[in-house]
């Protein structure tokens, strides 16, 4: 029996998870749940799970998420020390870290701390604090297993196979809603295109940074601290099916590749229960049943956003933590009709621009550069 904390229940990935945890009952526990604002689909989770700590974002929400509870009640907290607090529970083995955005770094980082393994779906925390987590890992000798889905592509294809061996990492994209969309229409877009992804159902901040390309630059960074491996070999490949999640090539020619429909249960229960494999619920992948698989190279011209995101990296250690805080601002921006779609990358740029890069020595400082780039970002942007 494994004992679990789930941070962002709620979200998409959380909620795939908890489908998995219901289907395997002997062999999981939810010790925490953490969530924002959706108290009415966390009190469905309370019922059915039991947790014994929740979290929710602010006092506010607490109260009112205890006057919802008419019947089994667990202890309820909130705001950062909630999240620490879930993350750091003494019953958990694992926690699953699904918030979405640089929220997760503090209870992530706490979690480590605190001798607990990582099924790791926060692409922030690596983006963010690369060095400084992997570190930490290998400090506290606890395991971080990847959960996105080429994350976790990668993981599977390097399954018994020496690192020094491996010529490049294959990181493979959709290219998203506006792939083939003539470039001049792209100030066009609006809200609704941008969210409207034709294989994945993801949340609104992930939605709009594949059609940016911005997750697959996030994933780059992330790759490169996941799996030790210099940035110069970490190449991204569209594919527009996403049948293959991503490809490991070794230095004999031969390409290690991992496939599946698009699902994010399936990488969700490897993470869960590695080296075991369960079933997780997903559709088995039926290769008579496809008409063709294409790869190309992605254009920086339709997706500047993936080239910052190299550029990042390139530029100095606390660069990839701006250039992710000036794009949730932009992000946030353009779902409230603020900005353009083709002003997210103008704005990332901008705010890169200003910034003075520098090694990073604490997860504190990292957290002072975050807070420093979203208010250049709004200030760049003339926003509250």
């Amino acid at each position: 029996m494994k004992r679990l904390t789930i941070l962002g229940s709620t979200g998409s990935i959380g909620v795939s998870t908890l489908d998995i945890v219901a289907a395997h009952r002997d062999r999981f526990e939810v010790v925490a749940l953490t969530a924002g604002n959706n108290l009415d689909l966390l009190k469905q989770q309370i019922e059915t799970f039991r947790p014994k700590l929740v979290s929710v974002l602010t006092s506010e929400r607490a109260a009112e998420l205890d006057r919802m509870l008419t019947g089994y009640k667990p202890e309820i907290h909130h705001g950062v020390a909630g999240l620490i607090a879930a993350a750091t529970t003494g019953e958990t083995e694992m926690v699953v870290a699904a918030i979405v955005g640089a929220a997760g770094l503090v209870p992530t980082a706490a979690a480590i701390k605190a001798g607990k393994d990582i099924a790791l779906a926060n692409k922030e925390t690596l983006v963010t604090a690369g060095r400084l987590i992997m570190d930490l890992v290998q400090e506290k000798r606890v395991r971080l297993y990847p959960v996105d889905s080429e994350h976790s592509a990668v993981f599977q294809s390097l399954e018994g196979q020496s690192r020094k061996d491996v010529k490049r990492i294959i990181l493979t994209a959709s290219g998203g809603p506006f792939l083939n969309l003539p470039l001049d229409r792209l100030a066009q877009v609006s809200i609704s295109d941008a969210l409207n992804h034709p294989n994945w159902s993801m949340g609104q901040k992930i939605t709009i940074d594949s059609a940016t390309m911005m997750n697959k630059g996030l994933e780059v960074i992330e790759a490169r601290w996941l799996f030790d491996t210099p940035v110069e070999q970490v190449d991204v490949n569209i594919h527009p099916q996403s049948i293959i999640h991503s490809m490991v090539e070794y230095v004999d020619g031969c390409v290690m590749a991992q496939l599946g429909v698009p699902d994010m249960k399936a990488p969700i229960a490897y993470a869960l229960t590695y080296p075991e494999r369960i079933s997780s619920g997903v559709k088995p992948l039926d290769l008579t049943e496809l008409s063709g698989l294409s790869f190309f190279r992605p254009d920086y011209r339709r997706f500047p956003a993936l080239k910052l995101a190299y550029r990042s990296l390139a530029d100095g250690e606390s660069m990839p933590a701006v250039m992710n805080a000036a794009n949730e601002v932009a992000v946030e921006a353009f779902l409230k009709g603020k900005i353009g779609f083709i002003d997210i990358a103008v704005s990332i740029e901008r705010t890169m621009d200003a910034h003075s890069p520098h090694t990073l020595s604490s997860i504190d400082e990292v957290l002072s550069v975050d807070l420093w780039a979203r208010n250049k970002s709004r200030e760049l942007l003339g926003i509250a």
